[in-house]
């Protein structure tokens, strides 16, 4: 049984190497790691990555030394924030070139890659058009949508409903995570221990907690929202939710509307993966690694301390990232074309 990887990253050069062509912010640069430097505007870093972000097949035949060996559902991760710093035809132009280069990859390595999509939500008419390509042209399994948009950072505006109304009508999942837009800076020092450690954990629980205060759980009961790092802070603490929510009005208890939401199992902490799993519900939940984060191996190490069933993982490891996602293997003439595509030129 190979497992699906639910948390992956990979970016293509393609478009950085684009962003390091611009003149004025937001802008990349080549790092001395192999990689970029991706900056909103001066002074403000949001991505400093290495070589090991950009090479799919190092990546991939990393994961193959594993038994018994991964496929992959690629997210962008903290850099979707990115996409919303652009605008217009120029935001459009930059969300196509990466979800083109997310199909292509996806092309290649069928039954093994699955890609994800980006949208621009400073701007939802556009935001729709890109989604609706990505999701029906391009066959990507879901979209990012980051933790904070832009100079606009609310993702529950309510002039995103629209977005929201065509996601839940083509029934696509929407992939939640820390974006490195609004916490760092008040969590600053200790050399990023403060922001990596918790930052980030309020960072996708706010934004989560915001789609379901705003009534935008209620209004869309098809959802599909795909929570990183077990769920952030949320699960642990829904009984205050329930407390304390009152002023929002919901018909339903928050923790309702949050168990009505997915998440995976990148936690360095096997009691905390349990937690998620008995709050979720086994059939809430896929496997992750967060990698090139985190270690694979420790990944495997952490979730199969967890003492679950053989049901219950192999629901985890692939089954309910086959169902939520509607993954499917590629046809064999769908192999053998990407083979093609994929071999040098003679």
């Amino acid at each position: 049984m190979r497992i699906i990887d639910s948390h992956f990253h990979w970016r293509p050069r393609a478009v950085l190497d684009y962003l390091c062509r611009r003149q004025d912010y937001p802008r990349a640069q080549p790092n001395a790691k192999g990689g970029y430097t991706y900056w909103r505007h001066a002074g403000k870093r949001i991505s400093n990555v290495g070589g090991e972000w950009f090479d799919l097949e190092a990546q991939l035949a990393h994961l193959d030394t594993l038994d018994p060996g991964m496929g992959v559902i690629c997210s962008v991760g903290p850099f979707t924030v990115s996409f919303t710093d652009f605008e217009g035809e120029e935001a459009r132009d930059i969300c196509m070139m990466w979800n083109e280069e997310m199909a292509a990859r996806q092309r290649q390595y069928a039954g093994r890659f699955w890609g994800t999509g980006v949208v621009p939500l400073s701007d939802t008419k556009i935001a729709i058009e890109v989604m609706e390509h990505a999701i029906n042209t391009l066959g990507l399994v879901g979209i990012n949508l980051p933790g904070s948009v832009g100079s606009d950072p609310h993702i529950d505006a309510p002039r995103l409903e629209p977005f929201y109304d065509r996601v839940e009508q083509l029934d696509v999942p929407l992939f939640l995570h820390p974006t490195d837009g609004i916490y760092e800076d008040m969590l600053d020092g200790y050399n990023g221990a403060l922001y990596l450690s918790l930052g980030r954990v309020v960072d996708v629980s706010v934004a989560a907690y915001r789609l379901v205060l705003s009534g935008m759980m209620e209004r869309h009961p098809n959802l599909k929202i795909f929570m990183s790092h077990t769920g952030g802070a949320l699960p642990y603490q829904a009984g205050r939710m329930d407390k304390n929510s009152g002023a929002a009005k919901l018909p339903r208890l928050p923790s309702e509307y949050l168990r009505r939401m997915y998440t995976d199992t990148v936690s360095p902490h096997t009691a905390g993966i349990r937690f998620a799993i008995d709050f979720y519900g086994v059939d809430h939940i896929m496997y992750g690694s967060d990698y090139p984060c985190w270690s694979p191996a420790a990944a495997l190490k952490f979730f199969g301390e967890t003492g679950m069933s053989q049901a219950d993982q192999e629901k985890i490891f692939q089954g309910n990232a086959r169902r939520i996602l509607k993954l499917r293997d590629p046809a064999p003439a769908q192999v053998k074309q990407a083979i093609r595509e994929a071999a040098p030129a003679k």
